[in-house]
């Protein structure tokens, strides 16, 4: 369990040592949880709720900055692979999009339901995409794993390991395509170089844009709440 403190104005802090952390970190989870302070391993607890309380004005201007909650139930529309779909009850076992909609199981919460095709749709492009652009590369990698992680939308382990967020699959399929790139290009360079930058070009010549998309909109893929505390 993290540990946790409290500043000022009111804001919970939930801390963390890492080994690799050169300086401390603030960081405000697109999903509405509580703020995470990284410390590294010579500094203090004291100074380092030093530092949050020194932020607090940023650190509260940034959660108000957050986008609200979106609630994953039927009838709502949903962004699957880059567009909007409604989630409509239907008498079938398993999820399946027609038209502009994904129809859903009836009786059952479209939560559960929806993530679990989610998961399935992102291994399934990922793994093409992966297997396309390490083919390129000349390497190869040994995993995928899905995680729903917070701070990343993929990593590469040195043992050529990739994990990916399978929110990736609410994502137009360039920007998922952008990701798999750049953790395959991780298999050859592990650090943001320039060489490792030209690496990425070489896989997606036009991977700007994607990565931008991203960075504006990755918050509202963040936001979406696989469990809805109504019901269904």
């Amino acid at each position: 369990m993290a540990e946790a403190f409290t500043i000022g104005n009111g804001m919970r802090i939930t801390w963390r040592r890492s080994a690799r952390a050169r300086r401390m970190t603030l960081r405000v989870p697109r999903d509405g949880g509580p703020v995470v302070l990284t410390l590294p391993a010579h500094v203090a607890l004291s100074d380092g709720a030093a530092f949050a309380e020194a932020k607090s004005r940023w650190l509260l201007q940034a959660s108000e900055r957050r986008p609200a909650p979106s609630i994953v139930r039927h009838g709502a529309a949903v962004p699957i692979a880059g567009q909007a779909m409604v989630l409509t009850p239907a008498a079938i076992r398993v999820a399946g999009a027609a038209g502009g909609a994904l129809l859903v199981p009836a009786g059952r919460p479209a939560g559960p339901v929806v993530q679990a095709y989610l998961k399935h749709l992102a291994m399934q492009q990922l793994r093409m995409a992966c297997d396309r652009h390490a083919g390129a590369l000349g390497r190869s990698y040994r995993a995928i794993v899905l995680r729903d992680t917070r701070s990343r939308w993929g990593s590469c382990t040195s043992d050529g390991r990739l994990m990916f967020s399978w929110r990736l699959a609410m994502a137009p399929p360039a920007v998922l395509d952008y990701v798999a790139a750049h953790e395959v290009a991780h298999l050859r360079h592990m650090d943001h170089s320039p060489r490792f930058w030209a690496a990425v070009a070489g896989l997606m010549p036009d991977y700007a844009p994607q990565r931008d998309w991203l960075r504006r909109h990755g918050s509202d893929l963040m936001a979406w709440q696989f469990r809805d505390p109504a019901g269904d």
